[in-house]
């Protein structure tokens, strides 16, 4: 293997699951890359003060503190994350919302939600997708959870543009935009609205979604 290979490799399980002291800077990656997408994969939530919010995979954690702004003292975040050392990140970074009981950390993934059945109003997960192997039962799970009326957010990058990137070919799962949206209905959730997030063929994608009835 060579060196390129070596390090596509290691950056490709970074990004899947954040670990040791890469794990660091990984966070501060992605917090950077999907600022733009996380804040209006939250604006389409439309959520109120006093809701409860989740951020599934919340990787950096900068979904976390604006879904805190967004829900406010009166609300509470779940942060869902398989990576230790992103919780560690978040619960250093957010012990102020812990303690306030405002904000709850789990070490799972989206397929074992450890919340109650119909408690969450909103719920996002940015370019988690691409990990996890069987999005019917990962979106039945969130389903689940949601509350009538309560919104599931999904922002992926574009299908292409992740296909011409050397780093998907080592562990990613790319999935045509249709795939997901089928997934989507599968798993008992309904296509509200399909928006694109930036400008050109590169722009990413948010999936709006809501129980079906």
């Amino acid at each position: 293997m060579g060196f390129r290979e070596s390090f596509e490799r290691g950056l490709a399980k970074q990004l899947a699951r954040p670990s040791g002291r890469r794990g660091a800077l990984t966070g501060m990656l992605l917090n950077r890359r999907n600022e733009q997408l996380i804040t209006e994969a939250i604006a389409a939530l439309d959520l109120k003060p006093g809701a409860v919010a989740a951020d599934i995979g919340f990787g950096g954690g900068t979904g976390l503190g604006k879904l805190l702004e967004r829900v406010g003292q009166s609300g509470t975040v779940h942060g869902v994350e398989i990576s230790d050392a992103m919780l560690a990140r978040a619960t250093r970074k957010y012990a102020w919302a812990i303690d306030a009981g405002t904000l709850e950390l789990h070490e799972t993934s989206m397929s074992q939600l450890p919340l109650d059945d119909a408690s969450v109003n909103g719920a996002i997960t940015v370019n988690t997708i691409y990990f996890i192997e069987d999005l019917k039962r990962a979106f039945t799970e969130v389903a689940g959870v949601l509350a009538p009326g309560g919104r599931f957010v999904i922002g992926m990058a574009d299908p292409d543009v992740m296909a011409s990137m050397p780093v998907t070919q080592h562990g990613f799962t790319v999935r045509p935009v249709d795939d997901v949206i089928e997934a989507l209905r599968a798993g008992h959730l309904e296509l509200v609205d399909h928006r694109r997030c930036g400008s050109g063929w590169r722009s990413a994608h948010l999936l709006v979604s809501t129980p079906m009835a």
